[in-house]
């Protein structure tokens, strides 16, 4: 068919004039939202440290058996796999956005039969044939342009998304790890206890068989031997209690490694490693690419903000362009063919007579759509003002993790130190004790009590260091534990009105 030469020129000025529209209803393009680039961190007072927390951080404690379980955890465990398959997932969703922005081909090959009403409105005696075949092959291919940046901005969006999976899965590999070396620290704290919780209970029972003695000797009142069992059980309490306590850790790692507590590795006892708590020099400016949480939240941010771009190219026309090449035959058939007697004729549908060609250019513009788009596009502001709200949650909520944690291990620090004193001069007195004794001055009884005296500020030394230990683990987990965020993101999106992502 052919159309008059008006009429293609109207259709422009038409097209042009329902673009121009569209482009007036839009809203404006956002520009990037004002983020921090350093945390509220000044006036706090701790002790400095030469860098960050390294990738493998807990290697600094030189604990070959923490490193083993380590390994376990990062292979094994099931949180760990669960955060990488959300991370799968937003690479499959990019792939999927980027797929759908480009071309499209599709062929399409088939045969049908059809059998004509004798009573429809081309009977089949006026075209000498009730049964006709029709077989059609041919290839469509379809583009879109994207002039408004519609597609860009669903795939910098995917993108983005999976650049937060990725961050979020770094954050649930940082909790796995502090959670492991607490856990085994804990383990060790307990098993040390342990050691010395056996000792006063040999102590105690000592006691008790001085205080009996002297009992039935008459020099003491029978209630110095109820003194001395109250003091056993007491201690064979705190024995009993502290055991359990070691067993359940070590369920619990088991849990954490995902293994059954039969296939936990050996764990020998040994000291507690040194507490290293300390503040980076840049933490101020730093912080926050050091944080996985927080740059999650970042990529959340970037994400939401290519979603009000997609939503705002909706008001936009939709220009497309569709091409199709191919071959189609219509061959009458008599009812035998396909089952019965006759015979058919699709032979012609490779013929150079049966070419088909066809080129549709398009161009969509909603009209009316009950508020719709508006409607979209105030769900993605919103979804962009509560990221950006994460965001500055997330920053604040860093800040009152290093502070508190950097305070407290200033504050054991300094608790250690006063224990530490109680330590040397119970011992002091021990060996003062042990010297009269040797002298013949004093029954065993001092020797006994100071040492006992030792043996429980030992208990509190230890068990100060394994919360110091903690709160070493916790200060690394809240300066990110060796996490970066991609110098490709930028520290400062605020200071660019550039919407692209990085490249993954």
């Amino acid at each position: 068919m052919t159309f008059a030469p008006p009429f293609p020129r109207a259709a422009l000025t038409l097209a042009v004039a329902l673009t121009l529209g569209g482009c007036a209803f839009a809203p404006p393009k956002l520009q990037h939202p004002a983020l921090r680039d350093d945390v509220p961190l000044a006036g706090l007072q701790g002790a400095p440290v030469a860098g960050w927390p390294a990738t493998d951080w807990w290697r600094g404690y030189d604990d070959p058996q923490l490193d083993d379980l380590m390994a376990t955890a990062l292979s094994q465990s099931p949180d760990l796999r669960q955060a990488q398959s959300r991370v799968h997932t937003a690479e499959q969703s990019v792939k999927l956005a980027a797929a759908q922005a480009g071309l499209s081909i599709n062929g399409n090959a088939q045969v049908a039969r059809q059998r004509l009403s004798e009573h429809g409105l081309m009977p089949p005696q006026l075209l000498g044939f009730t049964w006709y075949n029709q077989a059609d092959l041919g290839v469509q291919f379809e583009y879109d342009f994207d002039w408004w940046g519609k597609k860009r901005a669903a795939i910098e969006s995917a993108l983005d998304q999976a650049h937060a999976a990725e961050a979020q899965r770094s954050e649930a590999a940082l909790t796995l790890q502090n959670a492991v070396a607490g856990t085994y620290f804990g383990w060790l704290a307990d098993e040390a206890r342990l050691a010395l919780a056996r000792q006063s209970l040999a102590v105690q029972q000592r006691l008790l068989q001085i205080a009996e003695l002297r009992v039935r000797q008459g020099v003491d009142l029978p209630d110095s031997v109820q003194e001395a069992r109250a003091r056993i059980a007491g201690a064979e309490q705190a024995q009993t209690a502290l055991e359990s306590s070691a067993k359940i850790r070590k369920v619990a790692l088991a849990a954490l490694l995902g293994v059954s507590p039969e296939q936990l590795p050996a764990l020998s006892p040994r000291p507690l490693p040194a507490v290293r708590s300390g503040l980076p020099a840049d933490a101020k400016l730093d912080l926050i690419a050091r944080r996985p949480d927080i740059a999650a939240s970042r990529w959340q941010v970037e994400s939401a903000l290519k979603q009000t771009d997609e939503a705002r190219a909706q008001f936009f026309p939709d220009i497309s362009i569709t091409a199709m090449v191919g071959l189609s035959s219509t061959n009458q058939a008599t009812p035998a063919l396909f089952g019965g007697g006759g015979s058919g004729n699709l032979g012609n549908v490779f013929s150079a007579g049966s070419r088909v060609f066809g080129l549709t250019p398009a161009l969509h513009l909603p009209i009316f759509e009950g508020g719709r788009l508006k409607a979209a596009y105030g769900i993605s502001r919103a979804q962009l003002d509560d990221a950006v709200a994460q965001y500055d949650a997330s920053v604040f909520h860093a800040v009152r993790e290093v502070a508190s944690q950097a305070l407290a291990a200033e504050q054991l620090a300094t608790t250690r130190q006063q224990q530490q004193q109680q330590v040397d001069t119970t011992e002091q007195l021990g060996n003062t004790a042990r010297s009269r004794l040797q002298r013949g001055v004093t029954d065993a009884r001092e020797s006994l009590a100071a040492q006992a005296q030792w043996l429980q500020q030992r208990d509190q030394a230890i068990a100060l260091h394994a919360q110091a230990l903690g709160t070493d683990l916790d200060l690394i987990k809240a300066l990110g534990g060796g996490y970066r965020l991609p110098a490709d993101v930028g520290t400062n999106p605020s200071s660019t009105n550039s919407h692209r992502s990085p490249s993954p």
